[in-house]
């Protein structure tokens, strides 16, 4: 995960910036805005603080510890999730490529991947997921019509469609990148 440092910073601005907004989408009024705003927040920020440059910040030994666990217990959640909302099988392979980030940075020489030669098949098929991901959250940023009004008829921040599908078209391309290094 850890790359050159400018690329790096990107990386974590982008995924920092796509947390902050979900969590302005936790306050919606709207239930379906609500309903995965904390997943995609943890998401956005736990994927910024694993792509802080290495040059910048080593992590502890223990971090990529804490990494997979966390995103263990958000995988088990999104597991449970998924049995009324089908949006959350998704947030499972997030929360899953995560743990298995987190493992191949322990694992590897320097916390820095896996070190071997060639793409593992996991990789690669996580790859191919998320691009995939990628081009159909790009399809599908559209402005939606008919987006529910506030008061005054003006659709709040955190109840814009094409918003929250703009975070996770980003968050989508960030895990492609994060895979890339791995």
């Amino acid at each position: 995960m850890h790359g050159p440092a400018s690329p790096g910073w990107l990386l974590v601005a982008l995924c920092a910036a796509t947390g902050a907004y979900c969590l302005l989408r936790m306050r919606s009024g709207v239930e379906e805005q609500r309903r995965s705003a904390g997943t995609e927040a943890l998401m956005g920020f736990g994927m910024a603080a694993m792509a802080v440059p290495a040059a910048v910040f080593a992590p502890p030994p223990w971090a990529a510890a804490a990494y997979a666990a966390l995103f263990a217990g958000a995988a088990l959640h999104a597991l449970w999730a998924a049995r009324s909302d089908a949006h959350h099988l998704h947030h499972l392979v997030g929360d899953t490529a995560m743990v298995y980030m987190a493992l191949a940075m322990a694992g590897s020489p320097g916390g820095h991947g896996h070190g071997g030669s060639g793409v593992p098949a996991l990789t690669g098929v996580l790859l191919l997921y998320f691009s995939g991901y990628v081009l159909l959250s790009g399809a599908r940023l559209v402005p939606v019509a008919g987006a529910p009004a506030g008061p005054g008829g003006a659709v709040a921040w955190g109840d814009r469609p094409e918003l929250s599908r703009a975070c996770r078209l980003s968050m989508g391309i960030a895990m492609v990148a994060m895979l890339l290094t791995l």
